[in-house]
């Protein structure tokens, strides 16, 4: 296994990556001297295997409660030293092989409120009630399935070639990802206080529209700022055809949907990312009723604390402005579900990109375009850990030729309609992961 630490120059590109597999426990043995590639063509039968059970039993967020159990099994099966409970349901698991740095890798365990219409044999069928009461289906359709089945399967090589590293791997099945809390309330629990403190911590993510076969990496902002935002908007109802009597709420609200685009066309600097979006309006019961008040709903994105600030004065500013020229009550403002935005570190990502390309052909790595998404990852890096999430290629080349030549686009994250072409993606995600570890965990020789 090649080791070194690369001094290659990258631009500040995004990367966002997913790095899964996964396999059945098994019986503990030493197997040094085959190399990822090898030990893969041997076991990804059954990686395959723990894919399948994994995505057929999906758990939405602060529910994950068997996906961690399962997970904990596999870890202890490998001679992990396993806590579970951690910030809800997360696991930490501790695989300690001598004095050197700790390394942690980080997979995520919750599912989506998604009726999956992928038509696989292993589709899951598993319906559940959401918060609200209502029955909802569950799927991974954002890719956590290969996440944790990478977890396992590294975890699994990396406990059979202990003679070839020596430090401290801490495995992190993370709960509540969509939600953006899940990494809060881990630290929250004392994450870097009862366990140790890594030096470095990676996390994979599967791409969409990345093939099979590719890992995408970017250094610096990877991933965005994530805010909602709850804005109710104040009137006073009374009959449609006498709205003299009335202050109307829908007109307030569409007139502050308008002047809300203004804040990133007018207010942000055009070279900095920034997007604020209404994604639901609800008011009013009936044709001729205008109503008490109107409820919106929004998603708020930028890269810089600064321009994340700027947005959050600024769209109080409008959401009260918009009011007061309607002379109507003041309006309540909340935000819920926050997320910092990803910052690769530079460094990291410099030692880490020629080791994938070692390991799987210059040309198979890739500079990544920044995503307006969001990632909890990113608080790991907030609390000071060098942190690097990359992509993982997960749908084959020929399925997105097949969608070019029909003119559409593939299924994005978060469809009914995704799923990985799991072999090739995990064949890839292993390999990428595995040498990333074996890079940051000294050979027991040295």
């Amino acid at each position: 296994m090649l080791r070194y630490a690369a001094s290659l120059t990258l631009p500040q590109l995004s990367g966002l990556s997913l790095l899964t597999i996964a396999i059945l426990a098994a019986p503990l043995s030493v197997h040094g001297g085959d190399s990822p590639t090898q030990w893969i063509d041997e076991h990804l039968d059954e990686v395959i295997a723990v894919y399948h059970d994994f995505h057929r039993h999906p758990e939405l967020s602060f529910h994950e409660k068997e996906t961690a159990a399962r997970l904990a099994s596999k870890l202890e099966s490998f001679g992990a030293k396993v806590t579970t409970g951690v910030g809800g349901h997360g696991v930490v698991a501790l695989m300690e092989n001598g004095e050197g740095p700790t390394v942690m890798l980080r997979c995520d365990l919750d599912g989506l409120p998604v009726v999956e219409e992928t038509g696989l044999d292993y589709a899951s069928k598993v319906t559940t009630e959401n918060a609200d009461g209502v029955e909802v289906g569950v799927m991974h359709a954002c890719g956590h399935d290969i996440h944790i089945t990478n977890l396992v399967a590294v975890a699994r090589y990396m406990s059979e070639h202990r003679d070839e590293w020596s430090g401290t791997l801490m495995l992190i099945g993370q709960p509540a990802e969509e939600r953006g809390a899940g990494a809060k309330a881990m630290l929250e629990d004392g994450l870097f206080e009862r366990f140790p403190r890594p030096d470095f911590a990676i996390a994979a993510h599967v791409d969409a529209t990345l093939p099979t076969g590719y890992i995408g990496y970017r250094a610096g902002y990877a991933l965005a700022n994530v805010d909602s935002c709850d804005i109710t908007v104040k009137g006073r109802g009374g009959h449609g055809s006498y709205p003299q009597g009335c202050i109307d709420p829908i007109t307030l609200a569409a007139h502050l949907i308008v002047d809300l685009q203004t804040i990133v066309s007018r207010e942000i600097a055009p070279i900095e990312p920034a997007v604020v979006t209404v994604g639901s309006i609800h008011g009013g019961t009936k044709h001729n009723i205008i109503p008490d008040e109107c409820h919106l709903q929004l998603t708020i994105r930028s890269y810089s604390p600064d321009v994340r600030k700027h947005l959050r004065e600024a769209i109080h500013r409008k959401a009260y402005a918009t009011a007061e020229s309607f002379r109507a009550p003041k309006p309540e403002v909340e935000y819920s579900e926050g997320t910092p935005s990803l910052f690769n570190d530079e460094r990291l990502v410099q030692r880490i990109v020629p080791v994938f390309m070692e390991a799987l052909g210059d040309d198979k790595v890739t500079l990544a375009d920044r995503s307006m998404g969001g990632e909890d990852f990113s608080r790991y890096g907030r609390a000071g850990v060098p942190i690097f999430m990359f992509r993982v290629g997960s749908v084959s080349q020929t399925r997105l030729d097949g969608f070019a030549t029909k003119g559409q686009t593939p299924p994005s994250l978060h469809s009914a309609k995704y799923y990985p072409d799991a072999d090739e993606t995990l064949e890839t995600s292993i390999r990428a992961t595995v040498s990333a570890l074996m890079e940051l965990l000294p050979a027991r020789n040295q």
